[in-house]
């Protein structure tokens, strides 16, 4: 035989699967099996990874949702803080900003014998 033709009839071989069901086939029966589980645990770890790919996006997601909601909030509380909108609301309520400015007291202790 020629080497192409014996390549060729070693291609031909493999492709009806001879190497299946010869005197070794033991052995590659054994490869196979073990491709197959490394194969099966390559898919499963695959998988894993996708679902905390996933998990991470939609938790970022959610963190920057609560990040603005933070934000936004912190901005309504400054804006209540201020004495304008303090005034404002007091004013619905009867209560007046004094015109006067406030006085302080000082109080003196005097000596008792």
């Amino acid at each position: 035989m020629q080497p192409d033709n014996k390549m060729k009839q070693k291609i031909y071989n493999i492709l009806k699967g001879k190497f299946l069901v010869d005197e070794d086939a033991s052995k590659n029966w054994t490869f196979i099996v073990f491709l197959t589980f490394l194969a099966l645990i390559m898919i499963a770890s695959s998988h894993s990874i996708d679902r905390k790919v996933q998990l991470l996006a939609k938790l970022t997601k959610e963190r920057k949702q609560l990040r603005e909601e933070r934000i936004a909030t912190s901005s309504e509380l400054m804006k209540l803080k201020l004495q304008s909108a303090i005034v404002k609301k007091l004013e619905n309520k009867g209560l007046y900003m004094s015109e006067k400015p406030p006085v302080k007291i000082v109080v003196k202790r005097v000596k008792r014998n």
